[in-house]
């Protein structure tokens, strides 16, 4: 007999396992069920279509229903919502959103893919026209239509996640004034806070207005068409349109309603095949409670890339093969006005979260690629290892180039449960226009791995106010001059040998540089000089990001 596979939801994870069955089982019956107007589009281009980078709607639809029929044999129903599973009859009950019919339909086995849905909070207000969320197509033509019928000219995003701030950007490339409401005290909240101030300070120099550590509280309705957003401080900020970038929740009503099981964190719970706790019943993408690949833990991670992969394990299990989903490390990039900011893995945040202390971090800033190579940038580059193996654990980065490709090859190294000792071993492409005899990965590694080897021995920039501690800047004194951290002894790298005894031998002593490699080879010398020294990681380019993120505090 053919295998009835039902798929509920057509886009990343449902379309990805239906067509996998296709490819595995020639004879199955296939049936996607949609409930919105077009099934397989690119979630990820929704900000561009507002911003008008993608001009043609059609651009964001990756499939069509008659794509799916004439190439896989795969029947989608679009404008249907299953509104109840009958897990005892196997069977499915559908709404015709057109006509209002219902009618079932028997499955054989049934993947529910129906994604999450943007937050909207019961606050005052909220469902005032001009008031938006975007997840669909349809959501991006009407904030497109309503900028060009109101002519809009200021703009509120309540959000400073990854759709947030890209939702910023493609809103001031259509002219819009932007404030940003966030309610954490950055951006980009998976990152750590210094690892965001970059794109921050990017977002202040294009003129947008960053409200941090400040959360939406109600809606007005101001003048013809207008809004004006209260917040939880007490500001007031005018909008012809407001954009919801508060989050997403898991789509788990059908689920609730068939007694499936949900998990600690609110998605619904599924074991590595993908499989829920009906042994018909698979469920893949963003509604899915997921397990961390480097804490452990259960986790929501919402992205198209996990979907997918969720999608394919799914169809093969369905179709008798042996396949696992190993888990997530919540690997993601955005760039905001030429500055992409990327994160994989652990970060220090969800480290402490997890109740993991065992890791070291090391900061570094080097070029994307040969600096005597015309147009050469830095990227500001995060590592993170544990302690007492050198594993890595997670990896941040900001720059205005470069910086997915370090990013993807440290998520690589992650999978494959490498070390810092490994980076060190890397052997990547190199040419002055790509990167560098020593790339910035193998830079990471050998900097985490002279901690390792104990060869040098890291200070945070938040320990800075320990009593006891003597702090030297060994740049030279022009740069020392122009800025530097308060209470500081300057003494240049090339005067260190002939200085030694204006340096305390019964005090610990804190170097820093520019970016760390100047204060590496003043802590080694002093190291075999038998001082006690620690590194501050990064240099001062890392203290005044940790410094303007509210990490540590400076007069």
């Amino acid at each position: 007999m053919k295998n009835r596979i039902l798929i509920v939801g057509g886009v990343a994870g449902g379309a990805s396992c239906a067509t996998r069955a296709r490819r595995l089982d020639e004879t199955a019956e296939i049936i996607i069920f949609e409930k919105g107007p077009h099934v397989s589009f690119a979630n990820c281009g929704l900000p561009y279509f507002v911003g008008d980078v993608i001009q043609q709607e059609s651009n964001l639809t990756v499939a069509t229903p008659q794509t799916f029929r004439e190439r896989f044999d795969i029947e989608v129903r679009l404008l249907s919502e299953v509104v109840a599973i009958d897990r005892e009859r196997a069977e499915i009950l559908v709404k015709e959103l057109t006509s209002g019919r219902t009618y079932r339909e028997r499955y054989d086995s049934l993947v529910l893919s129906p994604g999450a849905a943007p937050v909207r909070p019961p606050l005052a207000g909220i469902d005032l026209p001009g008031v938006f969320t975007l997840r669909s197509i349809p959501d991006s033509k009407q904030i497109r239509e309503w900028i060009e019928r109101k002519n809009a000219k200021t703009a509120v995003v309540a959000g400073g996640g990854f759709i947030g701030l890209e939702m910023v950007e493609n809103l001031v490339q259509r002219g819009l004034q932007v404030t940003v409401l966030e309610m954490q005290n950055q951006v980009l909240p998976p990152m750590d806070p210094e690892m965001a101030e970059p794109l921050q300070r990017r977002l202040r120099e294009r003129g947008v207005n960053l409200a941090l550590g400040d959360g939406v509280l109600a809606f007005e309705p101001s003048g013809q068409d207008g809004i004006v957003v209260r917040t939880s401080k007490g500001a007031r900020h005018k909008a012809g349109i407001v954009i919801l970038g508060i989050g997403v929740r898991p789509e788990t009503g059908l689920a609730r309603g068939a007694g499936l099981e949900i998990g600690p964190r609110g998605g619904i719970r599924v074991d590595s095949q993908m499989r829920t706790s009906d042994s018909k019943i698979w469920a893949v993408g963003d509604a899915v409670e997921v397990t961390d690949y480097v804490t452990g833990q259960a986790a929501l991670v919402p992205l198209a890339g996990p979907a997918t992969r969720q999608g394919r394990v799914a169809a093969d299990v369905i179709c008798g093969r042996v396949s696992v989903f190993r888990g997530v490390q919540g690997t993601a990039i955005c760039s905001v006005f030429g500055l992409a900011a990327a994160i994989t893995g652990a970060s220090e945040k969800s480290l402490r979260r997890a109740g993991i202390s065992d890791y070291e971090a090391v900061y570094l800033h080097p070029g994307q690629h040969a600096a005597f190579f015309p147009g050469a940038s830095a990227i500001y580059l995060k590592l993170i290892f544990r302690r007492n193996d050198g594993r890595i654990l997670g990896a941040q980065a900001c720059g205005e180039d470069g910086v997915d490709k370090r990013i993807d090859v440290i998520a690589t190294a992650i999978q494959k449960q490498g070390t810092v000792f490994d980076l060190e071993e890397a052997e990547l492409c190199y040419a002055p226009q790509f990167g560098a005899a020593k790339d910035p990965i193998n830079m990471a590694g050998m900097i985490a791995g002279n901690v390792m080897r104990g060869d040098v021995q890291n200070a945070t920039w938040t320990s800075l106010s320990s009593n006891g501690v003597t702090v030297v800047d060994v740049r030279d004194r022009e740069e020392f001059e122009m800025g530097h951290v308060p209470g500081a002894t300057n003494i240049p790298l090339a005067e260190v040998r002939g200085r030694l005894s204006e340096l305390p031998t019964e005090r610990e002593l804190r170097l820093y540089c520019g970016v760390g490699q100047r204060a590496y080879y003043a802590s080694r010398l002093l190291k075999q000089r038998g001082y006690r020294v620690q590194n501050l990681s990064g240099g001062y380019r890392t203290f005044l990001s940790c410094r303007d993120s509210g990490m540590i505090e400076s007069d």
